[in-house]
């Protein structure tokens, strides 16, 4: 894990390798071929996963990118589906029905993969939250696709397709945002007897947004995802402990995931297509990949920086795999060779890319290694006392330290009670100098609970002159 975090590499690549050692060919020799139940678990799995994204995006972030976001999981995964495609056909010799298929199953980037390398990157926040937006959205139209690429009878015309996905996605953002909004409120003002059920309540109604998504005709991926934001945004009781639940549920889909995909490969079936998957992957990623981000954000006005990070961030992770799984259950022919590619190619360009995209971004001057983490802030409501208390926890790079605790100059209403330092609890005094790994217990009125955040914030991210920077953040 200690190597993953440090190099971008997806450490799931190595559940993945348990899952091929233990099936054929491997020390076990496990034979495992049943590609509907793969499929079945892989896009449970896939809920959970956009269920976690949800949760940890941050609407302030992601508001900007939305439109970029669109743009790139719609227009750029139409051109990167037309350039992919007419590679694999014309270079690797498929027919055209299988290489749209390729085209479109490689177009999706990972949620699972861009979460995890993203947010370990200090990136501007446009360029984060449109490819978080952008890993969250794009399932849905490439889902659709890749479902009629491989349904028999003759593909449809563009523009019936065009339409399908236009209806598809209204109807899940519709059904997302209602489910979300609708969890949100009822979250918000019923009090569960025990503040685990917390965080079951929250995955539930992200996992109802898809049902119900799906049972309206809708994309149930957008649903899920959208659902799962409006809920990560609503400041409910016991917000980390939601994230956390989520984030651990999501490692368990993703291990099981990867080690299910593992077993259903035949190793020595995949040396056949090693070459035609490497020549594919090499057109998606130089090729289809930038130009598609160049034609969808040309309206944008972005730097060319961020649109060649962009560019090489498209990771592929577990999700194109399970897609791939579509033409399997649909008997396409040479389904096996699809599958053969589509593995390969992931997991050659998921150790090309994930490891060099921190590298990437040093070298093109984006982001600030030294930028202030946000805070971890947790809010307990006390509904009879009109009140809160926020958890506050401060990371190492806080410019909260070394500023005490009457600098802070929280709103009239609010006061810091408790302070949390090397396991030891104690009442602190105006005068008290917070340190990096403080956690702090704060009090606040329920007309000023949102000022006493900003403003914690404010000064985390601008120390005691954060009034000086305009960041003052509602302090009294």
């Amino acid at each position: 894990m200690r190597i993953s975090s440090r190099s971008g590499l997806p450490s799931l690549l190595l559940y993945l390798g348990i899952g091929i050692a233990m099936g054929q060919d491997g020390l076990l020799d496990v034979h495992f071929d049943d590609a509907e139940l793969t499929q079945v678990i892989g896009y449970a799995a896939l809920v959970v996963i956009l269920a976690e994204g949800g949760l940890g995006t941050k609407w302030k972030e992601i508001k900007p990118a939305l439109p970029a976001a669109a743009a790139l999981s719609t227009v750029g995964v139409a051109v990167s589906v037309g350039i992919t495609a007419a590679a694999a056909h014309y270079l690797v010799g498929l027919e055209w029905r299988q290489a749209l298929i390729i085209g479109a199953v490689v177009s999706s980037t990972d949620a699972a993969a861009v979460f995890s390398v993203l947010r370990k990157v200090p990136l501007p926040a446009r360029v984060t939250g449109a490819l978080e937006a952008e890993s969250g959205f794009n399932d849905a139209p490439v889902v659709i696709l890749v479902v009629a690429f491989s349904s028999a009878g003759p593909i449809d015309h563009w523009y019936t397709l065009v339409g399908k996905i236009a209806l598809e996605l209204a109807i899940g953002a519709l059904v997302g945002l209602a489910v979300g909004w609708l969890g949100a409120f009822g979250l918000r003002h019923v009090a569960l007897p025990a503040s685990g059920l917390y965080p079951i309540a929250v995955m539930a109604i992200a996992v109802v947004a898809y049902a119900a998504g799906a049972m309206a005709h809708g994309s149930g991926f957008l649903a899920v995802y959208l659902a799962s934001m409006i809920l990560g945004n609503s400041k409910l009781p016991h917000a980390p402990a939601n994230r956390g639940f989520a984030e651990g549920l999501g490692w368990i889909a993703q291990i099981g995931m990867f080690v299910l995909l593992g077993l259903l490969v035949t190793p020595h079936e995949l040396l056949r297509d090693f070459w035609p998957a490497v020549v594919v992957g090499l057109i998606l990623t130089v090729l289809a990949r930038p130009v598609g981000v160049l034609v969808s954000l040309m309206p944008f006005r972005i730097p060319w920086q961020e649109q060649v990070l962009m560019s090489w961030a498209g990771l592929r992770g577990a999700v194109p795999i399970i897609f791939a799984t579509i033409p399997m259950v649909s008997g396409v022919e040479g389904n096996d060779r699809i599958f053969n590619i589509v593995f390969v190619l992931v997991v050659v360009y998921t150790l090309v890319q994930g490891p060099t995209l921190p590298w990437l971004a040093r070298a093109l001057r984006l982001g600030d290694p030294s930028e202030a983490a946000d805070l971890g802030v947790e809010s307990a409501p006390l509904e009879r006392l009109r009140g809160h208390l926020l958890s506050v926890a401060i990371p190492d790079s806080s410019k909260i330290h070394g500023v005490e605790v009457a600098e802070l100059r929280l709103p009239s209403g609010s006061a810091v009670t408790l302070v949390v330092r090397e396991g030891k609890t104690f009442v602190p005094l105006p005068s008290t100098v917070l340190r990096h790994g403080d956690e702090l217990l704060v009090v606040a009125t329920d007309p000023v609970r949102d000022a006493a955040e900003r403003r914690l914030r404010a000064v985390s991210q601008g120390g005691k002159l954060a009034d000086w920077l305009g960041t003052g953040g509602g302090s009294r």
